[in-house]
């Protein structure tokens, strides 16, 4: 199973159990705008990334920037995200890949590679349906505000 392949990267010990991941149904539904999922599965990711895994909040400032940016240039009216717009999101698969196994590779922990686990198959379910994003803007900024209520750090 490739959980138990990555149980021991990262320098992480066997003392705190890896935080778990919607899947891929599940993550469909919170594209799909299912909002109770969505909080569940927020606050469980928010909550293990701050203590199983100590995600840092500078770990995925750059990333989360770079989602704002994408939001500003979706109108609220927009149905569909333009040719620009869609490549941009889609581009930030690896840059979200590039960090996860970077900070693997600094023995910072696995923190990135669980929310990539969780953020890149979301970018795919987005396509270019604009309500889509908004429900994974919606996401990601949950799962950030779990984390922090939760006791991440800034660095």
């Amino acid at each position: 199973m490739a959980q138990d392949r990555r149980a021991g990267r990262g320098g992480r010990g066997g003392d705190r159990p890896q935080t778990p991941v919607p899947s891929r149904q599940e993550i469909e539904q919170i594209i799909g705008g299912d909002v109770e999922k969505l909080v569940t599965w927020a606050d469980s990711l928010g909550r293990g990334l701050a203590h199983n895994e100590r995600l840092t909040t500078s770990q995925v400032r750059g990333f989360f920037g770079a989602v704002r940016q994408i939001e500003a240039e979706v109108g609220s009216s927009e149905r569909e995200l333009g040719d620009s717009t869609h490549r941009k999101l889609v581009l930030l698969k690896p840059k979200l890949a590039y960090q996860a196994q970077r900070e693997i590779d600094n023995r910072k922990g696995e923190g990135v590679l669980r929310l990539k686990e969780v953020l890149a198959p979301a970018i795919e379910l987005v396509g270019r349906d604009a309500t889509r994003f908004r429900h994974f803007v919606e996401f990601f900024e949950a799962i950030l505000a779990y984390h922090k209520a939760a006791g991440g750090r800034e660095s």
